[in-house]
């Protein structure tokens, strides 16, 4: 089995500002972590620049064209100049390329996965994306990157059912509305409920292909594991994709300083084995996850490294 990891330095360069949680440092810290020993079999790649067409599927072209042209460029003298989307999305000149470095990350590893040069791939990449709507920027997320990737599946490879697996800490609320009309694109998430965007309701169930699991202020992993094994499991069983994405955000961890939910590193390293089950059962294993939040550093690293871990490890689908 080998798990292919894709980043890029050009994803160091978006910077939001001092003081913003969703900061390079993320990145560096996860990066420092997955070059210790036990990620040595790791197959890693660069991440490449997503093609307009690929973010077109689920951003409007004009949306796209608009926004590139917008965020910053480099200036002659070497003075940065902001773009704020909203308060919390800040755009730098380094944020176009590792946006686009992002989303492209996702659709490379689509690529390896279904060529079979990897049997799953994670994507260490920011900014994040799963807040991104079709045509609104938000929540730190400029482009939403694992709906290009899913998108990119179906219309490339003609995979014609796809999951998308959300355990951020925060609800995806832009994957839920992209797809939410999608009966083809099953969309499950756990999340702090209430908290930031506000969305991610029972009720809220798209075209019966939409599953939100909220937990409460304070869950722990007893809550989270019930969450999964009671819910989301046995519903992405039964949709039985081709295919199978992760939003992986680590911010639900007890250390995180954007919410108050109580995980730890095993409770990622259980989901992913969890969901790679279901994964080696359904879609020979085919499973692309992609970085979302988690913004303690020490927290974000070694969740991060418990996931990856779990991937490397995953069922034997031969």
């Amino acid at each position: 089995m080998t798990t292919l990891l894709l980043t890029h330095e050009a994803c160091l360069h978006h910077d939001p500002g001092p003081m913003h949680p969703e900061r390079p440092d993320r990145l560096r810290a996860v990066l420092a972590r997955l070059d210790a020993p036990e990620f040595e079999a790791l197959l890693r790649r660069d991440a490449p620049l997503a093609a307009l067409d690929q973010l077109a599927r689920v951003h409007p072209r004009d949306f796209v064209e608009g926004m590139l042209s917008a965020l910053p460029g480099a200036q002659p003298d070497g003075v940065e100049q902001p773009l704020a989307i909203d308060t919390d999305t800040i755009a730098s000149t380094g944020t176009k390329e590792a946006a686009l470095r992002a989303a492209g990350a996702v659709c490379a590893a689509v690529d390896a996965v279904m060529a079979g040069e990897a049997s799953n791939a994670f994507c260490a990449v920011r900014p994040p994306g799963h807040h991104a709507e079709a045509r609104q920027s938000m929540g730190f997320c400029f482009f939403n990157n694992v709906a290009v990737g899913a998108a990119y599946v179906r219309a490339q490879y003609g995979v014609k059912r796809v999951a998308i697996i959300d355990f951020d800490v925060h609800h995806g609320n832009g994957t839920q509305a992209i797809f939410e009309a999608e009966p083809a694109v099953f969309f499950a998430s756990t999340h702090q409920f209430p908290l930031y965007p506000g969305t991610g309701g029972r009720s809220e169930r798209g075209v019966g292909n939409i599953l939100n699991v909220p937990l409460a202020p304070g869950a722990g992993s007893s809550d989270f594991r019930h969450a999964f094994s009671e819910h989301i499991l046995p519903a992405l069983s039964e949709f039985s994709p081709d295919f199978i994405f992760i939003s992986a955000g680590f911010d639900g961890h007890a250390d995180d300083p954007l919410a108050s939910m109580a995980l730890f590193e095993p409770d990622y390293q259980w989901v992913t084995r969890e969901i790679l089950r279901v994964a080696a059962y359904v879609c020979d294993g085919r499973v692309v996850s992609t970085l979302e939040g988690g913004y303690d550093l020490g927290a974000l690293a070694e969740s991060t490294a418990a996931h990856v871990l779990a991937l490397m490890a995953a069922p034997d689908v031969s």
